[in-house]
């Protein structure tokens, strides 16, 4: 189940950058769950990880590897088993398969960044894992195709594969951005994406590819939640070839601020729409705090409070749960007078009670859609905010109580 366009975008090739898969029968046979990618000498990297305390064991072995002096050359990706929870015995095997990619691709092991995601608590399959490597090598390429495939290779409880491209024009020259990411349970990412993996050809320095990437996922990834649960495993990763038309002057980096933003935003937004169990899309937009932070939080408390989530499945316009859901906000000196709230192109709540124009009918349509937007004013400043999130349905129970089986 999941809600709008399943369809996978056509992927420019970015020169340098290479993708492979395998079926290595981590958790089921028959499936691609391996995948290898090979990023270009002299390329640059900046990385965002799941603020989890229990922080997947790839994730430590990511970080150490992305702060040594020793450049990137391969990110490779497992599902099906997140290796988290797993101790020393998680560390090894996540080094070990660092290694053992560095062997059969002759760089060294600082050089690859592990990735995972799956299970949480089970030690990694590492036969079945290391073998598949020389296959993952084996189907390198740069096509579409090669994106689509890894965007499969990547997924968990996700029913489609997730992409996303611009090209972007920069005076007399062209840049690519492409992206593929997972997800769809277990998602408040609050740092990035649960796994994301964006690349262009732009050469950009490194301080500005790291400012780009926490810019753009504060905007996109930081603002989507399904179920308000942060992964241990979370991480997204910003390539830049290096190898295209340089980003430098303020319309420069604005222009490519927008393109990143744009893909960054598609991801997350993807990913929403293929919510476990989700029937509904809801776009929540607090305006009028007198922070963003202010207006993250009232936005936030809407998308994880079950009531609202429930009715939202249920097509049901109880107003006063939404109500109820903006009132216990953390906000401090909230005048409710000054609130007011539309679902839709229907105005549900102003003056601190039901709005006069609305009917029970007129807000029952807007909850049977399928894309529902739900706009707060708080009436006290200048500042706004829009998460994305879904509704919760019963088949969201049936696919984490049978996650396992």
């Amino acid at each position: 189940m999941a809600v709008g366009d399943a369809s996978f975008p056509q992927m420019p090739a970015i020169p340098g950058v290479r993708l492979g898969t395998a079926m290595a029968g981590i958790k089921k046979a028959n499936r691609r769950d391996l995948v290898v990618i090979q990023v270009p000498a002299g390329a640059r990297i900046a990385g965002v990880f799941t603020r989890n305390a229990f922080c997947a064991a790839p994730v430590t072995v990511a970080r150490e590897h992305l702060a040594t002096e020793q450049e990137a050359r391969y990110l490779v990706i497992n599902t099906g088993n997140a290796n988290a929870g797993t101790g020393d015995e998680g560390l090894r095997d996540a080094h070990a398969t660092c290694a053992e990619l560095a062997r059969l691709t002759g760089v060294a092991a600082e050089a690859v960044m592990p990735f995972s995601t799956g299970v949480i608590g089970e030690p990694l399959p590492m036969e079945r894992l290391l073998a598949g490597l020389p296959a993952a090598l084996e189907t390198l390429g740069e096509g579409s195709d090669s994106w689509h495939q890894a965007g499969e290779g990547i997924l968990t409880t996700d029913t489609r594969p997730k992409g996303a491209s611009v090209t972007l024009e920069l005076g007399d020259a062209t840049v690519t951005i492409n992206g593929i990411a997972k997800g769809s349970g277990m998602i408040q990412p609050n740092m990035a994406t649960m796994l994301g993996f964006v690349a262009t050809d732009a050469t950009l320095d490194q301080a500005l590819l790291e400012e780009l990437l926490r810019e753009t996922a504060d905007r996109s990834f930081n603002c989507i939640t399904v179920d308000g649960d942060t992964s241990t495993n979370d991480a997204c990763v910003l390539i830049s070839t290096q190898r295209g038309p340089a980003v430098v002057g303020d319309e420069a980096i604005a222009i490519f601020r927008n393109g990143l933003q744009r893909v960054m935003t598609d991801l997350a937004q993807a990913i929403i729409r293929d919510g476990e169990g989700a029937t509904k899309f809801v776009t929540l937009q607090v305006n009028g705090a007198t922070t963003r932070q202010e207006a993250l939080d009232v936005a936030f408390t809407l998308a994880h409070s079950p009531l609202v989530k429930t009715a939202l499945y249920a097509s049901d316009a109880n107003w006063g749960r939404i109500l109820a859901a903006v009132g216990r906000a953390p906000v401090t000196d909230f005048d409710v007078t000054k609130v007011t709230i539309d679902l839709g192109e229907i105005r549900l709540v102003e003056k601190g009670g039901r709005a006069p124009c609305y009917t029970e009918e007129a807000g029952s349509t807007v909850m049977a859609r399928e894309e529902i937007p739900i706009r707060i004013d708080l009436g006290r400043g200048e500042q706004s905010a829009t998460v994305w999130t879904t509704d919760l349905s019963h088949d969201y129970i049936t696919i984490n109580a049978d996650y396992r089986s």
